[in-house]
Order: structure tokens, then sequence, then C-alpha cells
């Protein structure tokens, strides 16, 4: 039985990848006839004629969608197999990492992160970009490479992830609001005016549902789309916010908290990213980084 060529899995990659001929010749370094030579060797190994053109251009077929994803983890895969073990000094490390978050994370585990990674690799920044969804393309296009957030239905079902901490809802009030001297019930919490924060815009979340075996409604006055507007808005005015408490912890800041009064489960806050870069060795020491801080932990590791 003959074997197939494996040096095509790198060629189907570098075409799948640019979905041109010339541009895969150009980045493999081969003439556009040898490219075409091996464009055919494939349609032939895989039965599939992979590229196809439509207009001036070429699109990939059902099949080669169906293949893009996987010989790309292939081909690292292999490469890291026949990659030479790296001692990671974390000295002379200069790299810079995306990490992806909603808005909360900075404010709270920012400063003893970037401590962390600054005492330990002072070469390596860190690049915060806020999270508006779930959405896992990021994570697979390499344009970032931490997330943090709760694991949805969104969540690419190849992203590994590993749990931060547990968290739960809490209503929060600027001090002197008429609840911070009142026994909080469902109703008295109900009756207030509160802030509904959506990424998506909706109009009912998690407690208005809670709410609705009690026979209760609250009166949504406002939408946004984030912690950090909510609690602001809570602390100019009346309204109620009601956020994660330990993920909005110095965003709460000279505010009144309080348990909500009616039951909503906890929430698991997780660290999320690509397989690919499971065995990287940097990545690996930076999501260390990132469990401990979250953790809360205090020591410095040398």
């Amino acid at each position: 039985m003959s074997h197939p060529d494996l040096n095509l899995l790198v060629t189907l990659d570098v075409l799948l990848t640019e979905g041109s001929v010339a541009r895969a010749a150009k980045r493999l370094r081969l003439s556009p006839s040898a490219m075409s030579r091996a464009l055919a060797r494939l349609r032939e190994t895989t039965g599939d004629p992979l590229l196809v053109r439509a207009g001036r251009g070429l699109v990939p077929t059902s099949r080669a969608i169906e293949l893009r994803e996987r010989v790309g983890q292939l081909v690292e895969d292999a490469e890291s197999v026949l990659r030479p073990v790296e001692t990671l000094d974390l000295k002379r490390l200069v790299r810079t990492f995306t990490l992806r978050n909603r808005d909360g994370f900075v404010e709270n585990f920012g400063p003893d992160l970037i401590a962390r990674v600054g005492q330990q690799a002072p070469g390596v920044r860190l690049r915060f970009v806020l999270k508006p969804d779930k959405d896992s393309t990021p994570l697979r296009d390499g344009s970032v490479d931490l997330e943090t957030g709760v694991v949805g239905k969104a969540t690419g079902p190849e992203v590994r992830a590993q749990a931060l901490f547990r968290d739960r809802f809490v209503g929060v009030v600027r001090m002197g609001h008429p609840l911070c001297e009142l026994t909080i019930t469902p109703a008295r919490y109900a009756a207030c005016r509160h802030i509904l924060i959506s990424r998506r815009g909706l109009d009912r979340g998690p407690i208005d549902d809670a709410f609705e075996p009690l026979g209760l409604k609250r009166e949504i006055v406002t939408v946004v789309g984030g912690f950090s507007e909510a609690l602001a808005l809570a602390r100019a005015s009346d309204l109620i916010a009601s956020v994660p408490e330990r993920y909005t912890g110095n965003l709460r800041d000279g505010m009144f908290c309080f348990p909500l009064p009616v039951p909503l489960p906890e929430i698991t806050v997780s660290l999320l990213w690509h397989p690919r870069l499971d065995a990287d060795p940097a990545h690996r020491w930076l999501r260390g980084c990132v469990r401990d801080v979250c953790a809360g932990t205090t020591h410095w590791i040398s």
C-alpha cells in the first residue's frame, strides 16, 4: 500500500490559508507552475478540487473548509515535535501577549498581573483588549493569546478552558441610597429602579427570570453594555446595578453592596486559550501568572 506524501500537508495548509496559488507559491518560495502542480497532486490525493474558480479568484470547496483547521493543527503539531526543546529564559524573553477580557478584569487583576510579569519577564508586554462577545475567532486566528470569561455555547469546542474562580452577583448602590438602611427583600429590591447589563442589548436578564415565580417585576430604567458603565451610573444616581462580586471588586470601592434577595446560580470565570499554544513555554508561564493572580496568590515566583 502506497503512503501519502506528508510534505503535501504543508502545501495544503498554506494554500487553504492564502486561498491563492500565487500567494501560496510566494510564501513557500516556489514558482507558480510548481505550486499549480502541487495543487493538482493534492486534488488527486484528496479526491476533491479544494479551490475552485469564482470570478477572478479562487474559493474553497466545502471539503477544503472542513480540512482547513485540521490541517493547520496537524502542521503545528508536527513542527512542535520536530522543534528542539527550548529552555525558557524569562529575563531574556521579549514578547507581546494579547489578553481579551470584559471590563472589570483590568481594574481588578491588571495591576498585580502587570507587576508579576514585569518582575519575572521585564521584556514582556501585556496588551489588554475589550471582549465584546464570546466568539472564539480571535483565539483561533491568533490575534488573541488568552481570554477570560464564562464558557458558553458560542465558545469554540476546541478551545481549552481552566476555571479561575467562582463568582456571584450582588446588588450595588451609592452610599446613602435608601436601601442602605433597610432589610432588602425581593419586593423592596424589585420596587427600585434598575440598570440592566447586556452586551447584546436585551431587555431582560436572569434576575427578571428569578422574579417571575414571585410575581414580581423590576423597573429597568436603562440598558448598558458593561459593568463599568453600570457602576458609574449607580454611583451617581439612585439606580441599582447588579454585577459579579469578585470580578468588579475595585470598581465598587466606596459603594454599598448587598446579596441579591433572589437566588441566582454562581458563575465560573475561566481562562481560555487555543490548543495550539498548549505546549508553548512562554504561554504556559503566562497562564500560571494569571491563575495565581486571580487566586489571590501573594508570593512571588523567582
